[in-house]
């Protein structure tokens, strides 16, 4: 230990360790602030609306994977958990972290809109998954045709029930997606005078769907069909609620009820194999996770796009002035095409 002797060497000594006590904030400082910074500018953020749907949690395995064949760089992806209040957090928690470009399914149509003008105002390009927005920027809506689902479903409920109920298990009308195919069965319905409609708001929520159809079986246990907008979340309820109303009989049973829905998940084509459901629409989580990092890639390449056939067997449609949307090929699955290995519910790890 050293004694500092007079006052001048006191002074000397003070000023040294104020200097290096600054150095060692500014090292701190550094520390905190810029590796941090370093390994999070420069990604792309990934914004999923749930991950208790099979769907999503598909869509999210298979994110990684594309982003790693592309050479893109990620950010880990959040989870928004249902809640479009907790989507606009996240979206601006992906803003703050530094993203250059995001990719996110978004879950209301309308307030979406927050999170893209905040995105704009930082010119961080959007690309909307699965859900289209209402209004706000994107550069690329990457999704199926919806009112196709609505409508492919109508068509084979109507050329396999002769007569009779017919439930449609709805998804969240403040999706476009819900509304789509939500008005495009009804609309399709109308053609097939024999069959009456019975509607079931559910909101994507499993457990609200399975509570409202067993009040609904219990007034009408003579329905013919149903109609699930999501098999990812009403499959399992549906299922469940009809073998404990005694009311699930195989296809080819002339008990049976038809049964349609959307997705594609594995556990569809294992019901479907079983004869529990009929058919299902297979909405492509794999295409899904490939465009949408495809786009963000080009759209950060400076890149644009315009209405039109794709090269990758789909179609660009303008849905409103500045809104485009590439439509990806969404099949229906049956028990002639459900082993069928192109299928993404089929190659899913």
């Amino acid at each position: 230990m050293t004694f500092l002797q007079g006052p001048r060497a006191a002074r000397r000594f003070i000023r040294g360790m104020a200097a290096l006590s600054a150095g060692a904030a500014c090292v701190a400082a550094l520390a905190l602030t810029g590796p941090a910074r370093a390994a999070e500018t420069g990604k792309v953020g990934l914004g999923l609306p749930l991950l208790t749907s099979p769907f999503w949690q598909s869509y999210n395995t298979y994110l990684p994977q594309y982003a790693k064949q592309m050479g893109i760089d990620i950010l880990a992806p959040v989870n928004s958990n249902g809640d479009p209040a907790q989507q606009i957090t996240d979206m601006n928690s992906l803003l703050n972290l530094g993203a250059k470009g995001i990719v996110v399914g978004p879950l209301d149509s309308a307030a979406i809109s927050r999170a893209l003008d905040a995105a704009a105002a930082k010119s961080v390009p959007v690309v909307a998954v699965d859900v289209a927005p209402t209004q706000g920027k994107v550069a690329m809506v990457v999704r199926a045709d919806n009112r196709a689902y609505g409508e492919q479903a109508c068509k084979y409920i109507g050329e396999h029930v002769k007569a009779g109920k017919v439930v449609q298990i709805m998804g969240d009308l403040a999706s476009v997606n819900g509304r789509d195919r939500s008005e495009a069965f009804r609309a399709c319905l109308k053609k097939y005078p024999s069959l009456s409609l019975l509607e079931i708001p559910a909101s994507w929520k499993g457990d609200v769907a399975a509570t409202a159809l067993d009040s609904l079986l219990t007034a009408n246990p003579d329905v013919k069909a149903v109609y699930m907008q999501a098999g990812g979340v009403y499959l399992s309820p549906t299922l469940q609620t009809l073998r404990r109303k005694q009311l699930l009989f195989p296809a080819g049973d002339a008990k049976h009820i038809v049964i349609v829905s959307n997705d594609g998940i594995p556990q569809e084509f294992e019901a479907i194999r079983k004869g529990e459901i009929d058919a299902t629409i297979s909405q492509p989580a794999d295409l899904y996770a490939k465009y949408g990092l495809y786009y963000i890639q080009a759209t950060l390449a400076g890149k644009t796009f315009k209405p039109g056939p794709t090269d990758h067997g789909s179609n660009i449609v303008q849905l409103q002035p500045g809104i485009l949307e590439d439509q990806l090929p969404a099949p229906l699955v049956t028990k002639a095409n459900v082993d069928d290995k192109s299928l993404w519910g089929n190659t899913v790890k």
